[in-house]
């Protein structure tokens, strides 16, 4: 696939500029950036630097990131694990005791009463406050 990728080369194939990309030197790699996007990024390593210019070129070309990916990056926090499917029972032995616990459309079933996540039901059984998903066993310590 053609695609004009800039003036400042006389490749109009972004594959071959990829490819040449992976052999500058970091300096040549910084003035392209600058002459493209503005500002180089402050990176000193050669291997990234690279990496992000082809991945800069690439996107200007085939277009960036979607929208859903885009907003998943964009989180600073550990995309989380989805619950296990409704009608799911989950156990826990603590204090020489069986919980079970039943998955609903919206919350848990523990002992005929509903609660809108595990946490509640993990304090209820130990008397502290617990991370509900850890404490039965779905997330790693």
């Amino acid at each position: 696939m053609n695609c004009p990728v800039g003036a400042d080369f006389a490749i109009d194939d972004v594959e071959l500029l990829v490819e040449r990309v992976e052999t500058m030197k970091i300096a040549d790699l910084k003035s392209l950036w600058s002459r493209r996007w503005g500002r180089p990024p402050e990176c000193r390593s050669v291997w990234m630097l690279r990496r992000i210019v082809a991945w800069r070129l690439q996107s200007d070309c085939y277009g960036g990131l979607d929208l859903w990916t885009a907003q998943q990056l964009s989180k600073r926090s550990t995309p989380r694990r989805p619950p296990p499917p409704v009608g799911s029972i989950i156990c826990r032995e603590y204090q020489g005791k069986l919980h079970q616990v039943e998955v609903l459309e919206q919350g848990f079933r523990y002992r005929d009463e509903v609660f809108p996540d595990l946490s509640d039901i993990a304090e209820r059984i130990t008397g502290t406050h617990w991370n509900g998903p850890r404490f039965f066993g779905l997330r790693k310590a």
